[in-house]
């Protein structure tokens, strides 16, 4: 197995399980209706811009590894736009997960040699540095993801 193959195999980890963690986006975004999902709970931000945040740097390394320049800015990242009913909270999350497989499916053809490579530009460091940055986000997003969907359930056990 490629390193290639095992850094796509830790994406399609987070977005849709078989981790060592056990949690994945996808089965953590189950049974949550789009008025849960734009909730805001405590000040924190809700479920869904952090799906849009999460799926925001999938698409920018996505794009670059279809050859696309990099466009990402982190000022952009959380300007989600409006869900406002069902079907737009089911786009977000399909359109995330669809874009999360095409990325692991593009990291899975690399070779292992363009990993070291700079990724668009030195400042950016590495292939391997960006992707596995992009592992760790995720990461640390769906662990608010999951605590937000324990908020969310004690709150309507009260009311």
């Amino acid at each position: 197995m490629t390193i290639s193959t095992q850094v796509a195999q830790h994406l399609r980890g987070v977005f849709f399980g078989g981790n060592w963690t056990s949690v994945h986006l996808q089965g953590s975004l189950n049974n949550i209706s789009w008025q849960q999902a734009i909730m805001s709970v405590q000040d924190c931000n809700s479920i869904a811009l952090l799906v849009y945040h999460m799926h925001y740097y999938v698409t920018a390394q996505l794009r670059v590894l279809q050859g696309l320049p990099l466009d990402a800015h982190d000022k952009y990242s959380f300007d989600m736009p409006a869900i406002t009913c069902e079907a737009d909270w089911q786009q977000l999350q399909s359109q995330c997960l669809q874009d999360a497989e095409a990325l692991a499916a593009l990291i899975d053809q690399l070779d292992d040699t363009v990993l070291m490579n700079d990724f668009t530009d030195a400042k950016y460091g590495s292939y391997y540095r960006n992707l596995h940055g992009l592992i760790e986000h995720t990461h640390y997003h769906l662990g608010q993801i999951v605590l937000l969907r324990k908020i969310l359930a004690a709150q309507a056990m009260v009311t």
